[in-house]
Order: C-alpha cells, then sequence, then structure tokens
C-alpha cells in the first residue's frame, strides 16, 4: 500500500491528484479507493477532494492489482502498409490505440499485430512490445511497430533524437493567423482530469509546425509536423490558439458542427512517415490517404 509524507510542492492540492502524483499511479485508481474509504491522511478517511497538507502522512489502498492483458483480435480497417523481419508498418484507423492499457477496453494495433501472425520479439512489457511511437486512439494513419530487438533500439533512438519525420493533416475550426507559423508552448497533464493535457508553464518543453494547405467553409485545413512529440501535442496547441481541431470536442471543438460533420474524433491523420530502415540504413518514406469519414467532413465544408 503506497504511503509517504505530503511534500511541500502539494500543499493545497486535491488529495486524489496529490496522491495521483506522489505514488505514480492513475487518478481515477485514487478515486475508486476514496470511494471505499481507503484514501487516509493522517490515519483519517478523507474525500477525494480532501484539500492536501504539507508534511502530513497520506496512503491509498489501491486494492488488488490489475494486469494488462493482450487479447489477440483482429481490427477492422487496419491496414498492413510495409512488413519485412524487422518492421512492420500499419494505417490505423480510429478509434484504435497503440497498445493496450487498464483504462482502455477497445481494440489496439498490438492486439491486431498478434491475431494476424506476427512476430514481435522485443524488450518492454507485453503490451507494449515494439511500440516505439503511439498515435493517439482517435487519430488516424501511419505508424511503426518493431519486430526485433535490433529494430526497436534504432527506433526508439531515432524518435528520441528527432530523426524521424511525421506530417500530419489536421483540419481546424476558424482561420489561424498567421497561415503558417510554429507554436511553442509546454505540454504538460491538466487539472482537470487524467487522461487530458495542456499548456503548463511547468509542463515540457512541446513545438508544433504548421502551414495552411486549403481553406474551407468556417475551417482550415493544415499540414503538421512536430519538433516534440507529446501526448496530445497537435490537439492541445491548436485549442491553444483558439482553433482546436474539427470533431475534438474534449479539447474546445464546437460539438454542433462535429455532430453535423458525423465526427466523433478529431478531424487528424498521419498522413507521412519517413525514417531510415533500423537495419539496412535505406530511407523510406510511406503515405496515407484520408480515411472515409474525414474524407466526408472535408466535402461536406468545401
Amino acid at each position: 500500500m503506497p504511503i509517504g509524507y505530503v511534500p511541500d510542492g502539494l500543499d493545497g492540492a486535491r488529495a486524489d491528484a496529490g496522491a495521483a502524483r506522489m505514488f505514480g499511479v492513475s487518478r481515477s485508481a485514487v478515486e475508486e479507493a476514496a470511494g471505499r474509504g481507503d484514501l487516509i491522511l493522517d490515519g483519517v478517511a478523507v474525500a477525494k477532494s480532501e484539500r492536501l497538507r504539507a508534511g502530513t502522512l497520506l496512503e491509498v489502498d489501491l486494492g488488488p492489482v490489475r494486469v494488462v492483458q493482450v487479447v489477440p483480435s483482429l481490427v477492422e480497417g487496419m491496414t498492413i502498409v510495409y512488413d519485412d523481419a524487422d518492421i512492420v508498418v500499419v494505417d490505423k484507423p480510429a478509434p484504435v490505440a497503440a497498445h493496450p492499457s487498464l483504462g482502455w477496453d477497445g481494440p489496439s494495433v498490438v492486439e491486431h499485430l498478434a491475431a494476424a501472425g506476427f512476430a514481435i520479439s522485443t524488450s518492454g512489457p507485453p503490451e507494449r512490445q515494439g511500440v516505439v511511437s503511439r498515435l493517439d486512439v482517435g487519430t488516424s494513419g501511419l505508424m511503426v511497430v518493431a519486430k526485433s530487438e535490433v529494430a526497436y533500439s534504432v527506433l526508439k533512438r531515432a524518435f528520441r533524437k528527432h530523426e524521424v519525420s511525421k506530417t500530419y493533416h489536421a483540419l481546424v475550426q476558424g482561420y489561424p493567423i498567421p497561415a503558417t507559423g510554429t507554436i511553442d508552448a509546454p505540454i504538460g497533464h491538466a487539472r482537470t482530469g487524467e487522461w487530458k493535457m495542456a499548456v503548463d508553464p511547468k509542463g515540457r518543453r512541446s513545438i508544433t509546425h504548421y502551414e495552411t494547405l486549403k481553406t474551407l467553409r468556417a475551417a482550415t485545413l493544415l499540414g503538421v509536423q512536430l519538433e516534440t512529440g507529446r501526448t496530445h501535442q497537435i490537439r492541445i496547441h491548436m485549442a491553444a490558439i483558439r482553433h482546436p481541431c474539427v470533431g475534438d470536442v474534449l479539447y474546445g471543438a464546437d460539438p454542433v458542427l462535429a455532430a453535423r460533420l458525423g465526427l466523433d474524433r478529431q478531424w487528424l491523420h498521419a498522413t507521412q512517415l519517413g525514417f531510415r530502415h533500423p537495419t539496412r540504413a535505406e530511407d523510406m518514406v510511406f503515405v496515407s490517404e484520408y480515411p472515409a469519414e474525414l474524407v466526408s467532413a472535408l466535402e461536406y465544408l468545401s
């Protein structure tokens, strides 16, 4: 059972958020513990909204440890773009996660590859084997998975050193000014929700480059390249300049427009992926077309 003294930096924080940060667990797990009376501050059970005081003893009983399991299952719409002994490149539909997790009970790339008979032999937790970079559940497009340990190591390093070229297309509300620009704003966890991120002065540096590709009715199609790769980066940065991705209700998009377009996800697609092959030193570039639901939304606004 995690237990520790509340540091000065968490003085005044909510008990659920503070415990999640102190012990490296999910906020939802702490909330469940609080609901059972298992969130304890100085020997007294407290509500999840209780404010912490520096120097007090905080403990949380999380109950039985849940284990993520890989359940092989084919995903409709998943396309294998390229495959060899070291890597497999997939064109991921939405809503599909990169890998299974405790917070997600839908389909994933890892489980699709397992069901399709692809042998992934890399280090890391079983549910994340081969995953060197992820796409959001609601973002479609290209993603590379390592099949061998050498490919896993080389590609992880390439992503970390920003040697991989990733181009996204994003349909955003309104008309960004300037039409071509760079957003340099740090990103961290939002205080309002466990899975939500936000621009945060104390967050990690995050840089997004964009250019206008086409102007539509009440929206703009952008080409986007990432200099960094933070969770939800494009979505957060577009929302920060008040031009959220169409359909991205979580980050402030117009729900009426999303419904009119039939979108239950953000209009965001990984259109191009380029990298040097991990064992052959050959430059490779892959391109993906828009899925039907994104094409339909574009046609409606054209």
